[in-house]
């Protein structure tokens, strides 16, 4: 197997002096590179609130069959020096508009051929310095991401967005009804109080600009049952008025 340091290296040497087509052959790719670091989540409430985000918007995707991914506690490479430091701590959420759909081990800006559009850190008392400032940074700096967005799932109240202006991050201001808005995706973030996966708790959800949540799993599968029996209730209908004017249902 080809050393993903060593090709790293080769590719940093190559990105600024030759053509991309020359290039290209010496960078990894997400089969090449570290994809697992054995750190788990914070908590069980990180996790589900990680699942929540990336589960909805995928859904979402799906459901107005745009192209796009949604990657969630995932590596994002943008720099070989990631590989020679191993800094392979990536965004809790990110989202990236406009390219194909389909399973990545990692996503390696070079090989994508862009940065996610928007980040969501997920923020703990262990990591709420690191993603206000360095990684706050590095998004603004090195990535370029266009939004990023901080959520405590532990205190709601911890709750900010940035836009990418003119190189700088600046704060987004909350909406009538206190959320923030996404202009990259056309969506809302808003907390929302209920119960997810048997933990009560506030959670941050994605909502269209008019106000409808973006579904879970769960909340689909509801809305379909809901759907099926709308369905039996006008077919038990239609038999019952056919039955009261003499017409057998059941006859060919």
């Amino acid at each position: 197997m080809p050393d993903p340091v060593l090709e790293a290296e080769q590719f940093a040497e190559q990105f600024t002096a030759e053509p991309e087509a020359e290039w290209q052959i010496y960078a990894p790719t997400q089969d090449d590179l570290p994809c697992d670091d054995g750190i788990p989540m914070e908590t069980l409430r990180h996790k589900l609130q990680m699942d929540i985000l990336v589960d909805a918007y995928m859904n979402w995707l799906i459901a107005n069959q745009l192209q796009g991914f949604v990657g969630g506690n995932m590596f994002v490479y943008f720099s070989p020096d990631q590989v020679r430091n191993q800094n392979y701590r990536g965004p809790d959420v990110f989202v990236v508009k406009d390219v194909p759909p389909g399973e990545r081990r990692s996503w390696v800006v070079w090989q994508e051929g862009k940065a996610p559009d928007v980040v969501i850190e997920l923020l703990s008392d262990s990591t709420a310095r690191h993603d206000k400032t360095e990684k706050k940074q590095i998004y603004q700096d090195r990535l370029r991401v266009t939004e990023y967005f901080w959520y405590d799932p532990f205190n709601p109240d911890d709750f900010a967005g940035f836009s990418l202006q003119r190189g700088f991050y600046q704060p987004l201001n909350f909406d009538a009804q206190q959320r923030l808005v996404s202009e990259q995706l056309g969506l809302a973030l808003v907390r929302w109080q209920g119960i997810f996966k048997q933990v009560e708790a506030v959670w941050l959800r994605w909502a269209t600009l008019d106000g409808e949540l973006l579904p879970t799993d769960k909340e689909l599968a509801e809305q379909e049952r809901q759907r099926a029996e709308e369905e039996r209730q006008r077919a038990d209908r239609l038999t019952a008025k056919l039955r009261e004017l003499g017409i057998d249902p059941d006859q060919p």
